[in-house]
């Protein structure tokens, strides 16, 4: 495995990037699963844990916060709500582990049955930005980051450890999260924007939130 973040381009101080997410650590279940995984871990070094307040399945990344206002923000949310009216929530299942050369997942499947979701994010992402898709890969993978590797090291001893499956954790997908990663991603800075509800069409903004800046504020 390899320092994720050796050579990382990631937001400086003052600096957002703003992601659709699906938040998992709310539910019991998944945080189980994922403390029972971290704890496995846990004898080795070199490795970052998610923390279980920001598990999540990162479904596309919206922008740089520079390029972002607050309307713009809040806009994409009610999109988005609207669309979300006509997908219901989708029954998901966490259990086999991936080892990525930068991280430990876990996948979430079935995929395909969460396509229309990313689509759904897609299409009114790039109604309000203009622009189309920020995916973090071009194959999409559903899956909930566990830990990050911050150094050169083997894999196989955290294989050895961890395996290869889990015990069958069974979840639901029933909203998606637009929030704001203000600088360095392992700082886990994030701010909740909006949570819209699949099935629903609504949004919930958060309280508390940090606006955005718009693109003129940020070059003040």
């Amino acid at each position: 495995m390899i320092d994720r973040w050796h050579s990382r381009s990631e937001p400086g101080p003052g600096q957002g990037v703003a992601y659709w997410h699906v938040l998992f650590g709310a539910d019991p279940r998944v945080c189980h699963q994922a403390q029972y995984v971290q704890e496995r871990l846990s004898q080795f070094t070199g490795l970052h844990m998610t923390p279980l307040r920001w598990l999540h399945m990162t479904t596309l990344v919206v922008g740089h916060t520079e390029e972002l206002s607050s309307s713009a923000l809040a806009e994409l949310a009610d999109r988005a709500s609207q669309r979300a009216s006509v997908i219901e929530p989708m029954p998901v299942s966490l259990r086999k582990i991936i080892y990525h050369p930068e991280a430990i997942m876990v996948r979430v499947d079935p995929g395909d049955a969460l396509q229309p979701l990313v689509e759904m994010l897609e299409t009114a992402t790039c109604e309000v930005t203009g622009k189309l898709s920020l995916r973090e890969s071009k194959t999409w993978m559903p899956h909930v980051t566990l830990c990050y590797s911050t150094t050169n090291q083997p894999a196989q001893p955290l294989i050895d450890a961890l395996g290869y499956e889990l015990p069958p954790c069974n979840a639901t997908v029933s909203a998606v999260s637009l929030i704001v990663q203000e600088g360095a991603e392992r700082r886990w800075d994030w701010h909740p924007v909006a949570e819209v509800r699949l099935g629903q069409a609504e949004s919930v903004a958060s309280r508390g939130q940090r606006p955005a800046r718009s693109a003129q504020n940020a070059a003040d």
